[in-house]
């Protein structure tokens, strides 16, 4: 019988192995956080979410303001998605570096929100129903107990199409 490939294959392969295995792993972390900001506000959704996505003295740092740490993490998503009936959000390159039991990670973001119809009424302008934003999160992945977290998290916007939040009444 054949001996499994990670039995007969060097400490090479195995580092490999170990790389392929932590940047999936934090692109999956990506892919949860992403879905969360659709999603958080439904029942089912755990309110302690940010401590699987987050370390507990997390720093994030948003065009529409920052946040350390767990506690009211999840208030802070919540209120900035109540501007809206819905949103998505897609997430694509992520791109990941690894440097032992941390981790340099950037991706693209391509965010639609839908403007709640009351918004719309109090408009002077009808801004449509739409406002999109393009950008790019970059931030620090860091290896737990738990496994990877993020610890430092910022989103820079590059393009917008549409009106945004801040400037309706």
């Amino acid at each position: 019988m054949t001996a499994p490939v990670t039995e007969t294959a060097g400490p090479e392969f195995t580092e490999q192995l170990r790389n392929l295995v932590d940047r999936t792993e934090i692109s999956e972390l990506v892919d949860r956080y992403t879905i969360l900001l659709d999603t958080q506000d439904e029942s089912d959704v755990d309110p302690d979410w940010p401590r699987r996505i987050f370390t507990e003295d997390c720093r994030l740092t948003y065009p529409i303001g920052g946040h350390t740490g767990w506690a009211g993490l999840a208030e802070f998503h919540r209120e900035a998605k109540q501007k809206f009936t819905a949103t998505h959000h897609l997430s694509g390159n992520h791109a990941i570096v690894l440097d032992g039991d941390r981790a340099d990670v950037r991706f693209h973001m391509v965010a639609t929100h839908v403007h709640r119809p009351e918004t719309r009424r109090a408009a002077r302008t009808d801004p449509g129903p739409l406002f999109s934003i393009g950008g790019h999160y970059a931030g620090e992945a860091v290896r737990t107990d738990d496994g990877w977290r993020f610890s430092n998290w910022s989103f820079q916007v590059v393009w917008t199409a549409g009106v945004g939040p801040a400037e309706l009444p």
